[in-house]
């Protein structure tokens, strides 16, 4: 429960201009509440009625929502308060509300915000392919989605992103490990021509099938993380190298049938990747056991 708000008002000296007297659109809002965090937000709107209107005012106006700027844990009743009045978000990001966050809190901020562009979700386990569903629906704009250990999302959730969300350019599915090939394979015949940055790691289900239809539909993917794939071999990294000029990282950590011979056409053309070429792994271990760096003639 809110504490009582205190009336506004009180004695000043003759001339003196309050805060609430300044033009609210043309200073307070751009000016003054466009830099105060949302936490002393959730404090301001307690002083007195009129602040409250002011603070609803910005917050109707918000074009970016984190609720990471409240604190770590933010009470259900607060984001609700928050979005309450919210209808032109384009940036939306609720981990923090990832132990509660239900359809029932999450679905009517997606229905009033049709221009969202990116939302992010990690973690958020209590949602369904009900909440993804409105996503997609509702948002024809989006372009960058974070799923992240979201355990519920599998093949039809991710059928009907790939559907209705022609603008896609940017999808984390890390551990969402219900998805198999299948899922992989319709989302990127479906959205791959946008797609440019794109997480699968630690997903046990997805394997080369996936990757090789995704190197040949993903022509401007940039970023490519399957760290953790256990089923991802050299086959699918040699099709990316064939097919994705535009691959600046691949991250393939603990791919252990990823063999070196098939990075080294994507390492040739400086594409970041986060293991080292077997001698360079086997000069630090030496140098570690040796403790110095060897003089090692590498010229063939």
């Amino acid at each position: 429960m809110e504490p009582p708000m205190e009336p506004s008002g009180g004695e000043q000296e003759p001339g003196a201009v309050r805060l609430l007297d300044l033009p609210w659109e043309d200073v307070l809002l751009p000016h003054v509440l466009s830099r105060v965090p949302l936490r002393q937000l959730l404090r301001l709107q307690r002083v007195s009625r009129a602040f409250r209107a002011l603070v609803q005012l910005h917050l109707a106006g918000l074009r970016r929502f984190d609720a990471a700027q409240v604190g770590p844990q933010i009470p259900r009743a607060a984001l609700a308060w928050l979005l309450r009045d919210a209808e032109g978000l384009q940036e939306l990001a609720l981990a923090p509300c990832h132990e509660w966050l239900s359809d029932e809190d999450l679905v009517p901020v997606l229905t009033r915000n049709p221009q969202l562009r990116s939302v992010a979700l990690a973690g958020c386990g209590q949602l369904s392919r009900r909440a993804l569903g409105a996503l997609a629906e509702g948002c024809p704009r989006l372009q960058r989605l974070s799923l992240a250990h979201c355990d519920w999302v599998d093949g039809l959730a991710l059928r009907g992103l790939a559907d209705r969300c022609p603008a896609l350019e940017e999808l984390d599915l890390t551990a969402c490990r219900q998805l198999k090939d299948e899922a992989i394979v319709y989302l990127v015949q479906r959205r791959g021509a946008g797609l440019r940055s794109l997480s699968l790691a630690v997903n046990a289900n997805v394997g080369d099938t996936a990757v090789q239809e995704l190197a040949r539909n993903c022509p401007e993917l940039e970023h490519l993380d399957l760290t953790g794939c256990l089923r991802v071999g050299s086959d699918g990294v040699r099709t990316l190298a064939e097919y994705c000029p535009a691959l600046r990282s691949l991250r393939v950590r603990h791919c252990h049938h990823v063999a070196e011979p098939s990075l080294s056409r994507l390492r040739k053309r400086g594409v970041d990747i986060d293991v080292e070429p077997p001698l360079h792994q086997a000069l630090v271990l030496l140098q570690d056991m040796a403790g110095f760096a060897p003089f090692v003639n590498l010229q063939v």
